[in-house]
């Protein structure tokens, strides 16, 4: 399978991701275990979750497919080989200050994220939405502290795609190129770690959003 460049990043990844969010939902951890392996015997490296996924299903908690991830690396030793990359902003506890991209809410999501996919650090950690009830600086600023501390490799920017309307007014956006441009202007500021990456809503049929107002910006910038 060919590779790229991660942004403007040393890393590199399979042109072909793979998906993690039906592993414990649509898919049992068997049948999850043989998609990990057929992608990862097809040169696959990139595997994409979310400790949310797939808190939907019924009886399912949250960080389903992080844990069959997790199970699946142990079992193949092959955490060395792979990408992964996972997000946050869902809720780790029922205060105010424990959702979104929060200092405090970030930390936690992290470590969950880590005991789950049994590993000491992820590749990459996307901020699944825009948070616009946290301040970008306080985000930033610990998304820098966790890469010093050599738990995050990566950081990137989501969309949340469709996911986005179901909660709270206000709150949770998809990144545009505005909010984009100030996140990267902060970090080069303080000279902090930066996103390397955007993972937008944009297939065949949602277009519109990513290629009126990020593509250009994102081209700019080394975006992956």
């Amino acid at each position: 399978m060919r590779t790229r460049r991660f942004g403007r990043t040393g890393l590199k990844v399979a042109a072909l991701a793979l998906g993690g969010n039906a592993f414990g939902w649509t898919a049992d951890e068997a049948a999850s275990f043989a998609v990990l392996d057929a992608y990862a015997d097809a040169g696959g490296n990139y595997v994409d979750t979310s400790g949310t996924y797939s808190r939907w299903a019924p009886g399912n908690t949250g960080g389903e497919s992080e844990t069959i991830i997790g199970r699946w690396l142990k079992a193949r030793g092959n955490r060395a080989n792979m990408v992964i990359a996972t997000k946050g902003f869902a809720a780790t506890g029922p205060g105010p200050h424990e959702r979104g991209l929060t200092r405090l809410n970030l930390q936690r999501t992290v470590e969950n994220s880590l005991r789950r996919l049994q590993t000491d650090y992820v590749d990459v950690f996307l901020s699944h939405y825009d948070d616009r009830d946290t301040p970008q600086e306080e985000t930033l600023r610990v998304y820098d502290d966790l890469v010093r501390q050599g738990k995050v490799r990566y950081l990137g920017a989501g969309s949340g795609g469709g996911y986005v309307h179901s909660l709270p007014e206000g709150q949770a956006r998809q990144y545009t190129a505005v909010r984009l441009m100030r996140a990267l202007w902060i970090s080069d500021k303080h000279n902090w770690t930066r996103y390397d990456a955007i993972e937008p809503e944009y297939n065949l049929f949602t277009r519109v959003s990513y290629e009126q107002d990020l593509k250009t910006y994102v081209g700019t910038r080394s975006l992956a």
